[in-house]
């Protein structure tokens, strides 16, 4: 039995076996053979279980993810069935004499590298399919397991470095009982999407696939941030109680489903989700959510192997809108570059992503890709109660420059025939400190602010919030975020304009006091958050909080702020 702490990323309590998700080590020794006919049968061999894998993964994304995402394992199957690169490998392990790994890595990088090469597109998506299908065949020779999260067909814990969004995509709830990772914070996007597939998850452990083997058993505790390696008995019999106790926590959670959210002097705010997929929103209806604060759009456009088309990207927001109904959906234009990237647009390498190409500085220049997305959102306007707002605006420039586009679309749309919505409220994220500081300026032109903090606090303290040695600094009760988040407010209902919030900070529970009396409107938080988050507020005071707002935006530290406020609200 062991113990690890890391941090509680997505409420609730799992236990399972590990399945450790992890590229296995696919070093090897260069060896003459004497049997090149015994090195080719191995090879057939490893290619045949190969192709096996692909094919049940394409299922299993077909039936989870769609045609689409499926396609990508379609291309992955054509590569192993290629005589161009097949035949070489067999050619040179008989006429070099050597094992079959020498012969798979060196034709391999060969053709890696003339594809990688290429100005065409296409061919460069072929090297990226090579490596991805050799690395599998690689395993298969050397005898070690591949992993592959969309095959897991029993329940389990996964066990990773970190984990992508492509990799929580093909995850499976059903099975995936939970997950837990050496790196990663609650605004990491492995935490982000556990919260969003309800599933509970540790992050930040440091070293957990270092002491985990694969098959023992997991106790993963997202309420407290542990996680128990093969516990004892009582440990058992503890978790146990605990997750029992969570679930009727649930159940009394539950029974304000349907009711507003009002504070317990009277002010109602809104509270409502992120999401990432039209997958989501049964989450979001279930949790109570009173609309979607933040569509994180970039999820169409990733674990693809070319861009969204108009179609497919219409098809997605207009089921949002239409399973919300009435309900407001703030859908945020894409979010690409940072840290999130896209394989098949060719971006350049930067020294600071963050601060670099990305979001609205790419769609400007990439104006074909964001008419495109404008253009889908148009189309589907008229199916609900749509929002748009744009993300990472640092000018006024930009944001002008964005309304221009989509007004233009618009009118283009409108002169070829097709309805559009004449009641879509254009709004901006506010990350930028910049953006935050000269708020009134904003508050005239734009209909509404979303405050978003994860990457505001960010920039406001300079550090990276996925770096471990500087997560100190990513303080959300800081006085200067603080003090920006109550610019943002006052500027937005000087001109009649409302102030949403869709970082992570919306659900936290110390903060929701702290915004509730700054005044904020709507709270965007994950799912699972929006009841607990409700249960909260109806305790609190708007007015009392209210009349601490000047003290606290005085304060010096965040501890200040914290002690404060858990003092005032017996936290």
């Amino acid at each position: 039995m062991s113990n690890l702490s890391g941090i509680a990323a997505s409420s609730g309590i799992a236990i399972a076996k590990a399945y450790k998700l992890a590229i296995p080590d696919l070093s090897f020794e260069k060896k003459k053979v004497e049997s090149t006919d015994e090195e080719i049968n191995r090879l057939e061999e490893a290619l045949t279980i190969s192709k096996e894998e692909l094919e049940k993964i394409k299922t299993h994304a077909r039936t989870s993810l769609g045609d689409e995402h499926a396609e990508i394992f379609s291309a992955h199957l054509l590569v192993l069935s290629d005589p161009e690169l097949i035949n070489p490998i067999k050619d040179k392990i008989s006429n070099d004499n050597v094992n079959a790994e020498v012969a798979l890595d060196e034709t391999a990088q060969m053709f890696i590298d003339m594809f990688e090469g290429m100005e065409n597109e296409y061919m460069r998506e072929r090297a990226a399919d090579i490596k991805d299908v050799t690395k599998r065949v690689m395993a298969h020779l050397l005898n070690v397991s591949f992993p592959n999260p969309a095959l897991i067909n029993e329940e389990v814990i996964v066990i990773a470095e970190d984990l992508t969004p492509s990799d929580t995509a093909q995850l499976d709830k059903q099975f995936v009982k939970g997950f837990t990772t050496n790196i990663g914070g609650r605004t990491s996007h492995s935490a982000i999407m556990a919260r969003s597939l309800e599933i509970p998850a540790v992050v930040g452990t440091k070293k957990i696939t270092e002491v985990v083997e694969e098959g023992d058993i997991i106790i993963v505790d997202g309420i407290d941030g542990d996680v128990i390696i093969n516990p004892s008995e009582d440990e058992l019999t503890t978790y146990k109680q605990k997750h029992a106790d969570f679930e009727k926590q649930k159940q009394v959670w539950a029974k304000l489903k349907d009711e507003p959210s009002i504070s317990a002097d009277g002010t109602q705010v809104e509270l409502v989700a992120n999401i990432g997929t039209p997958n989501d929103i049964e989450g979001v209806l279930n949790n109570g959510g009173e609309g979607v604060g933040l569509y994180r759009t970039e999820f169409l456009y990733m674990g693809k192997s070319e861009l969204p088309t108009e179609d497919e990207q219409f098809e997605a927001y207009k089921s949002v809108l239409e399973q919300m109904k009435d309900k407001p959906v703030v859908v945020r234009t894409l979010d690409i570059g940072g840290d999130k990237e896209l394989d098949y647009l060719d971006l350049p390498e930067e020294m600071n992503p963050f601060l670099g190409f990305r979001a609205i500085r790419l769609c400007l220049e990439r104006d074909d890709i964001f008419r495109t997305q404008l253009r889908a959102l148009l189309r589907a306007s008229t199916f609900g109660n749509l929002k748009i707002m744009f993300p990472m605006i640092a000018t006024l420039d930009e944001f002008r420059a964005a309304k221009t586009m989509l007004l233009e679309e618009k009118d283009r749309l409108t002169n070829d025939g097709v309805e559009v919505s004449n009641d879509i409220e254009i709004g901006i994220m506010v990350e930028i400190p910049s953006t935050a500081v000269i708020a009134r300026q904003f508050a005239k032109e734009v209909d509404f602010f979303s405050i978003g903090t994860n990457d505001l606090i960010q920039y406001t303290l300079a550090a990276d919030r996925m770096n471990e040695r500087v997560s100190y600094l990513y303080q959300p009760y800081h006085p200067a975020i603080l003090n920006l988040v109550h610019n943002v407010i006052e500027a937005a209902h000087a001109e009649g304009k409302w102030a949403g919030m869709c970082g992570e900070m919306a659900g936290d529970s110390i903060a929701i006091p702290i915004l509730l009396g700054l005044g904020l409107d709507e709270f965007s938080m994950s799912a699972t958050s929006i009841l607990p988050a409700r249960t909260q507020i109806r305790d609190l005071n708007k007015e009392e909080l209210a009349s601490f707002k000047e003290q606290l935006l005085g304060m010096n530290t965040a501890n200040e702020v914290e002690a404060f406020i858990r003092a005032k609200t017996n936290q």
